[in-house]
């Protein structure tokens, strides 16, 4: 394959959970999903069925706040309701202000997750800041936990950014250069502090979060640049919608395409009334828009025009997407290497034969004031033509049985 992108940052492996329920991160590892649930996570089977939710839509870690003692004595529970259920996620505990104490009091808790997040501008201040920061990495050495140390730029700490704002009036830097540089500077300092207490480079990851797409990439370019920990990434306090979305597709597409990054989450504002999952879809589609994994098949279709009819063209388009995603999974463990299919769905005669024949099946339906007749391909070739009420059925029975004849571990 021809090099499209630069060449994936080397990094240290860090492996998470247990057995060969691990998932692994950096090494030459593909690069995986993350994302976090919003349920209070002491509500342990609200916490269970959201957890669940967002595995099965592909998340392959999933963070969870752990910020009271009855969310730290509901972690076990809720480790223990999912692996009855199937689902061997690692779950990964954000803690702020009192992990150390949280950690300490509940050693159930701290073996049950598979990592710790730990935010160091938020483990308390001077001494404090250090006797926490150690509890907390001693406790991940003890059970042999991985951690992400998460700088995010709305907790950096306010004294190191006095300090060099004040350093940076002298020689003339800018504030947001010198804010930038603290984050930067905060996370490393940290890793040296973690390795330095004994937590090992196959247990590290590296964050450091803020919240507009250049600052973003100023950060993680730095961080690229001085360490081979692996990093996750992703724009915190992206937005809703429509600017959510755009905001971190364009973060994430530019630092993976540069090869930085080995697990991603795109943080956006769940829309009122739409599931937490969208966060891991999105995820999903930058990293297989990329060409950089393949989670289940990829349909391609026309943004349609006058010659198109319409109704029909965005109708099919809709079903054969939702198909897709509802038939994908099960395609994936009965035929391995289907999720590397493209499917096209095009509208009219203009592009429609040829793009649905360049696919490895694409059906051209008939635009206005065409022949009613719906070509479909496969492999370049012309296999039938569809017409009639039921176009929309025949075309996913089509795509069963190719999936079938090129996949299936019986062909």
């Amino acid at each position: 394959m021809r090099a499209i992108f630069l060449p994936r940052r080397k990094t240290a492996l860090v492996r998470v959970g247990d057995g060969d329920k691990a998932v692994r991160i950096g090494g030459g590892s593909p690069i995986l999903l993350q994302s976090m649930t919003n349920t209070p996570t002491e509500d342990v089977s609200e916490t269970v069925r959201q957890v669940t939710e967002l595995a099965r839509a592909g998340s392959e870690l999933v963070r969870m706040t752990v910020n009271t003692p009855a969310a730290a004595r509901a972690v076990p529970l809720i480790r223990e309701a999912l692996e009855k259920a199937g689902c061997f996620v690692p779950l990964v505990g954000d803690f702020h202000y009192n992990g150390h104490k949280l950690l300490r009091a509940e050693p159930a808790c701290a073996q049950a997750l598979s990592k710790y997040r730990i935010n160091p501008g938020n483990v308390g201040k001077g001494a404090l800041h250090e006797e926490n920061f150690a509890t907390m990495i001693e406790t991940a050495c003890r059970y042999g936990k991985a951690v992400r140390i998460g700088v995010n730029g709305g907790s950096l700490d306010k004294e190191l950014l006095e300090k060099r704002i004040a350093e940076g009036r002298e020689t003339g830097k800018e504030a947001r250069d010198v804010f930038l540089d603290c984050v930067v500077e905060s996370t490393l300092a940290s890793a040296r502090e973690a390795l330095a207490l004994g937590l090992k480079e196959s247990q590290l990851v590296l964050s450091a979060k803020v919240s507009d797409v250049p600052d973003l990439l100023y950060v993680y370019r730095k961080l690229a640049d001085a360490s081979t920990v692996p990093l996750h990434v992703g724009l915190t306090e992206a937005g809703i919608g429509t600017k959510g979305l755009v905001a971190s597709t364009a973060a994430l597409s530019i630092l993976l395409s540069e090869g930085i990054g080995d697990t991603i989450r795109v943080s956006i504002t769940p829309e009122p009334g739409k599931s937490r999952t969208e966060e891991v879809l999105v995820a999903r589609e930058v990293l297989q828009s990329l060409g950089m994994r393949r989670f289940c098949p990829l349909v391609t279709s026309c943004p349609g025009c006058g010659r198109t009819n319409n109704a029909l063209f965005e109708r099919l388009a809709q079903a054969t997407q939702e198909f897709v995603a509802r038939r994908g999974p099960a395609w994936k463990e009965s035929a391995p290497g289907s999720e590397t299919m493209r499917i096209a769905v095009m509208g009219c005669v203009v592009n429609g034969p040829g793009e649905a024949s360049n696919a490895d099946i694409g059906l051209s339906l008939p635009g206005r004031g065409e022949a009613p007749v719906a070509p479909v391909f496969a492999d370049g070739k012309k296999i039938a033509a569809l017409k009639g009420e039921n176009i929309e059925a025949d075309f996913q029975a089509i795509i069963e049985q190719y999936v079938a004849k090129r996949w299936s571990k019986k062909a």
